[in-house]
């Protein structure tokens, strides 16, 4: 064997160049187990219904509103998130319904159900990124650490975006007993970046695994995927359904609306709660975010087509992903609950709240928040304070 022989393959070789948060491309049993499933055609998985992946429009007028300086200063907060100050102590009793769920921020939810610790997206990195010089950076600390969190008995992952799967997030669990529940192609991911085969549940849409006395279903979801320089769509995204022997709730993670949330509502439903992607959307990416508008729709189909439960929205207030002002979500949610008559969780990151109980209801935003436009909204007979609150709104839009 000559010196050249044994010298690297040039794939080798820029293999080697790949960073570790990109992952891996699923290979092998893996990917036969991919190509087998019924959401798997033309090379690719499928959207439950038609999706544009990519952004459509002018990216010459996306680009020209989303650097534009006063958009960009209408995107980050005035001052200083609040931030739940007792979640520890909080967290130290167990739930009095047998229910509590804890928004960490952006997707990330603690969900103790019936005894169990189940944790969904958790991402506890600095930036939603594959560099950590670069990236979307948080507008808010995580409200403790991983560590004082605590066990958990099993992580969800909704897909392999990096604001959902976060590598040094994973990293800091590999060294634990904890389990993941992910969607089919995910695990190569895990896999890559040291989690033992053992410890992963791999699962298509409307499979379901048993983990630590919570059944967990992956069920549709109308998004896409995707690490590398290079997406594939090798592998699956999902929203998920966690219930206990006396709770169920329901994770969104990313996803446009489409028709689907009522067959999972008459398969699964009702919720005690549910999770509901409503931030990062833009009309550059319609299909594949949902508005509030659209996610209490969602809801409302989960639920069986009336209010019921809780809605606790997510995938907002933590990282800046999208042309609209970083609390609009929330402003946007509290109108379409208070129109619905439908419940709605506002927890300051890291604030625990029981479903059943009282929830979270104020408007922290507000303090560190431009004012946020109601477009909608149309005084018909209100007094002169409604008046001036909506001329306020608007005139900081302008």
């Amino acid at each position: 064997m000559t010196g050249a022989d044994s010298q690297p393959s040039l794939r080798t070789r820029l293999r080697s160049l790949r960073p570790d948060a990109f992952g891996a491309d699923p290979a092998g049993e893996r990917m036969e187990r991919i190509r087998r499933s019924p959401n798997f055609a033309d090379g690719v998985f499928q959207n439950p219904s038609g999706a544009r992946t990519r952004p459509s429009g002018s990216m010459i007028e996306f680009a020209k509103g989303y650097f534009r300086k006063e958009e960009r200063t209408r995107r980050s907060p005035l001052g200083t998130v609040p931030v739940h100050a007792t979640t520890l102590a909080d967290l130290s009793a167990p739930p009095a319904t047998g229910l509590r769920l804890t928004w960490m921020g952006h997707s990330s939810v603690l969900a103790e159900i019936d005894g169990s610790r189940v944790l969904f997206d958790p991402v506890w990195g600095e930036r939603c990124s594959p560099f950590a010089f670069a990236g979307p950076k948080r507008l808010h600390p995580v409200p403790l650490s991983l560590a004082a969190l605590g066990p958990v008995d099993v992580i969800v992952i909704s897909h392999d975006h990096y604001d959902h799967l976060d590598l040094p997030t994973i990293r800091s669990l590999v060294g634990t007993d904890t389990v993941f529940a992910v969607p089919l192609g995910v695990g190569a991911h895990l896999e890559r970046w040291g989690v033992p085969l053992a410890r992963i549940h791999e699962l298509d849409w409307n499979e379901t695994v048993q983990v630590a006395g919570v059944s967990l279903t992956a069920t549709p979801a109308r998004h896409f995927c995707g690490r590398g320089l290079r997406n594939q769509q090798h592998t699956l995204w999902a929203s998920w359904v966690a219930a206990g022997p006396e709770h169920r709730v329901y994770h969104s993670g990313d996803t446009g609306y489409f028709s689907g949330f009522q067959d999972i509502g008459a398969e699964h439903g009702p919720f005690d709660a549910t999770m509901i992607q409503v931030g990062a959307y833009a009309e550059f990416w319609p299909d594949i975010h949902m508005t509030p508008a659209e996610g209490m729709r969602a809801h409302l189909d989960l639920q069986g087509g009336r209010p019921h439960g809780a809605l606790m929205p997510i995938h907002w207030g933590t990282f800046n992903l999208a042309p609209h002002p970083w609390s609009e979500p929330g402003e946007w949610m509290k109108d379409a609950g208070e129109e619905a008559g439908q419940p709605v969780a506002f927890p300051r990151p890291g604030e625990p709240f029981e479903p059943a109980g009282e929830l979270p209801s104020e408007a922290w935003w507000r303090a560190v928040s431009a004012p946020i436009a109601h477009p909608w909204r149309r005084p018909v007979a209100a007094d002169a304070a409604s008046v001036q609150r909506e001329e306020v709104d608007l005139a900081g839009e302008r």
